[in-house]
């Protein structure tokens, strides 16, 4: 079965129900049902066909949070074409990678990206699509099929697109549809970025799937945080530790009545502070339920939705999931020991795009190396503590430290450049840049240069100069003796 027969339950089954609320032309607050839904995804589909599309095809989308993305990304699912998120805080240094890498038979955009690139508008295609009939097309296409490349840059260097197919996407669904109990009832609210796996893979397939009505905010935006909560009245709402930070700014009052119509706030894509976790808690009256994913296998585990969630801990293995812990070796950690977290299942992606090597490279006999270490205990919890590599999680995000560098070395008055996670009280950890100058050193002018060429969350938020870097004998650096910072923040 392929993700649009899946979607059906809520297209057909439900097809005269509000399916989802977003912004429109104005500022309006428009409202489409799920037949509705249907109905302009088959008209893209369409659209894309005309417009050369085959399935495989790669389709790049470079956009907000919007209505036109869930189009693009539908019409996508029903015609086989491969949906390739871009981050929309990439700026054209990083474009470059990703857009070569990809491959695609086109980019959508709602503006110019780069000189020379041609980019499909998505306002053109809206308007083309409105006028071409809203059947849908007969696709024949099996559930192994490729469904979206999301990439992440992992702990090797430049970023790699991890395929993820329409039985993940639906094995990954059916877990939280079943294990959060989603239903058609609830009302989610979903400010989550859709070109990231939290937003594309767990709530767009979860919405789908259960037939619950959801409003799509473009971003999160704090200052009208309890504004938009107290009208909408959500059940289910995802979120990262940086967004519950913010949410805790919300007066005492305000979050009592959210807390009363609210049923389930979920955490992810970056571990929550013990002290966030019990001061929600204390203003809203839920206790947050903590899981534990990533881009190469959407959702692994997570506390229950019924039973204890553990403060510090992801939970248990969600079904059909199995997990393992290894030593260096390879061999099983010992009872209570630390180990990197394998992962075998049907939620696992298919491998690497267009890279064998790191593909094998990332699995061990069928068990995929996460490069998480985690420990587990006697009731089969799982706490994590941290990464074998050095990554950096930044609000959600993964940064690969070694991108900045390789940026901050190329520019003058920079002898060397070494980037290194720091404590930071809203996003978990923000980059933090040692520096060893050659000649003048402008901290000032080196963070516009950053902020003109990388997205902002990997802009360091400290330059420090140091006569020399840390590193071992054969001229390895050694990150974890830099001296962190106490807060990025």
């Amino acid at each position: 079965m392929n993700l649009a027969e899946l979607f059906d339950l809520s297209f057909r089954g439900r097809r005269d129900s509000p399916g989802l609320q977003c912004a429109g032309p104005e500022g309006r607050l428009d409202t489409y049902t799920f037949g509705e839904l249907d109905a302009r995804s088959n008209q893209m589909a369409r659209l894309l066909q005309d417009r050369g599309l085959r399935a495989g095809d790669r389709l790049c989308v470079y956009l907000p949070n919007s209505l036109e993305l869930i189009d693009l990304y539908l019409a996508c699912v029903k015609l086989g074409v491969v949906f390739v998120p871009i981050n929309i805080l990439y700026r054209e240094r990083e474009l470059a990678h990703l857009l070569t890498d990809a491959d695609p038979s086109a980019v959508v955009a709602a503006g110019s990206l780069a000189a020379g690139l041609s980019v499909w508008q998505a306002s053109d295609l809206e308007r083309e699509a409105a006028a071409l009939p809203a059947e849908r097309l007969p696709v024949a296409l099996e559930g192994e099929a490729p469904a979206a490349i999301a990439y992440t840059s992992g702990a090797t260097g430049a970023a790699k697109g991890a395929v993820l197919t329409h039985h993940n996407f639906a094995a990954n669904a059916l877990n939280l549809v079943t294990c959060w109990k989603v239903s058609s009832a609830d009302r989610f609210l979903l400010c989550l970025p859709l070109f990231h796996v939290h937003g594309l893979g767990n709530g767009l397939p979860a919405w789908l799937l259960s037939g619950c009505r959801m409003r799509l905010l473009e971003r999160f935006d704090r200052r009208t945080a309890a504004e938009t909560f107290l009208a909408f009245r959500p059940t289910l709402f995802f979120g990262v530790p940086a967004i519950y930070e913010r949410l805790l700014e919300i007066p005492e009052e305000a979050a009592r009545r959210i807390g009363g119509f609210m049923r389930l706030f979920v955490s992810g894509s970056a571990p929550l502070p013990a002290r966030a976790l019990e001061q929600f808690q204390a203003r809203f009256g839920h206790v947050i339920l903590e899981r534990y994913g990533m881009t190469e296998t959407l959702m692994n585990i997570s506390n229950p939705y019924v039973g204890e969630r553990r403060p510090g801990s992801v939970g248990r293995p969600l079904p059909g999931v199995s997990i393992r812990l290894v030593e260096g070796d390879g061999r099983p950690v010992p009872e209570a020991g630390i180990g990197e977290v394998q992962v075998r299942g049907p939620n696992v992606f298919a491998g690497y795009w267009r890279r064998e090597e790191a593909t094998r490279a990332a699995f061990d006999g069928g068990w995929f190396r996460t490069g998480d270490l985690a420990s587990r205990s006697a009731d089969g919890y799982y706490t994590l503590h941290g990464r074998l590599d050095d990554l950096i999680l930044s609000g959600g995000f993964n940064i690969d430290p070694r991108e900045i560098e390789e940026f901050l070395q190329e520019q003058e008055g920079v002898a060397e450049a070494a980037v290194i996670g720091a404590p930071d009280r809203v996003r978990g950890q923000a980059p933090v840049a040692y520096i060893v100058p050659q000649g003048s050193f402008d901290a000032a002018e080196l963070e516009a240069r950053c902020r003109r060429s990388l997205a902002s969350f990997k802009v360091p938020r400290a330059f420090i100069a140091v006569e020399q870097l840390p590193r071992t004998v054969l001229g390895k650096l050694q990150r974890r003796l830099l001296m962190k910072p106490e807060t990025a923040s």
